[in-house]
């Protein structure tokens, strides 16, 4: 017997193609599917702790991710995800904008975060020489 590059199809007594032989393409199919995903998935790194914006009905993307300042509901702080003293963020952003005048600093705050404590961090990255400050939030459904 030689082969002739097709592989043999079994039918059984009755003239239909064997169960098992009519699974393995769709067994292939969403394997190489799951391979794809795998690889075409975006990972993306877990914020240090929880937070949860704002509501907004602006619908402004942020779209440059520069540095990002994030400020949880119990005055945990964090620069990029790692979780700082507010004095240090104030000190690291200064020296980031020495390097480029114009960088973006995008702030993420809890919802629940006391206005002032928000306010505070702003004024020491305006304090530190931030030009372009974007508070980020969630847009409100009406």
């Amino acid at each position: 017997m030689q082969f002739n590059g097709q592989l043999p199809i079994r039918f059984d007594s009755s003239g239909r193609q064997n169960d098992e032989e009519r699974v393995l393409p769709l067994i292939n199919v969403v394997f190489l599917l799951l391979i794809f995903f795998m690889l075409a998935g975006r990972v993306t790194g877990s914020d240090p702790f929880r937070i949860e914006p704002p509501r907004s009905v602006s619908e402004t993307d942020a779209r440059a991710r520069e540095v990002l300042v994030q400020i949880g509901a119990g005055g945990r702080v964090a620069l990029d995800g790692e979780v700082m003293e507010p004095a240090a963020i104030g000190a690291a952003v200064t020296e980031r904008v020495s390097d480029d005048a114009t960088l973006a600093v995008l702030v993420k705050a809890d919802g629940r975060t006391e206005a002032r404590r928000v306010v505070a961090m702003m004024e020491l990255l305006r304090d530190a020489g931030v030009q372009r400050l974007k508070l980020l939030t969630l847009r409100e459904d009406r």
